[in-house]
């Protein structure tokens, strides 16, 4: 099965996620994306299928910081594209779907029993 991880290797969480997929024999393909941004079409695709859309893709508490208020999807995907610092982490893609790894708990859904 293919599992990609959009990573950040400073969060704990994101870690945590990465840590979880190899300790149960998975070999995700690792994305650091602060280091190859995903462009718009593949943020569209993501939060198309995460469970609350593109605003759950971006990490609330840093928008607030930069003074980004609620967007539309469309405003969403653009800003995160230009700030990718600004995706919450990890993002885990499996062929059964996408989820964040906030909590952790959120992926077991997404792997093959």
């Amino acid at each position: 099965m293919s599992i990609t991880i959009y990573h950040n290797p400073r969060c704990s969480k994101s870690r945590a996620a990465l840590a979880y997929l190899q300790e149960h024999d998975f070999s995700p393909i690792v994305l650091e994306y602060l280091q190859d941004a995903p462009d718009e079409p593949t943020l569209r695709a993501l939060a198309a299928q995460v469970p609350g859309g593109a605003s759950s893709l971006i990490r609330a508490k840093d928008a607030k910081v930069l003074g980004i208020t609620a967007q539309d999807d469309e405003a969403v995907i653009a800003t995160l594209a230009a700030h990718p610092e600004l995706i919450e982490r990890p993002i885990v893609v499996t062929p059964l779907g996408v989820r964040l790894g906030r909590p952790l708990e959120n992926i077991y859904e997404i792997l093959p029993r």
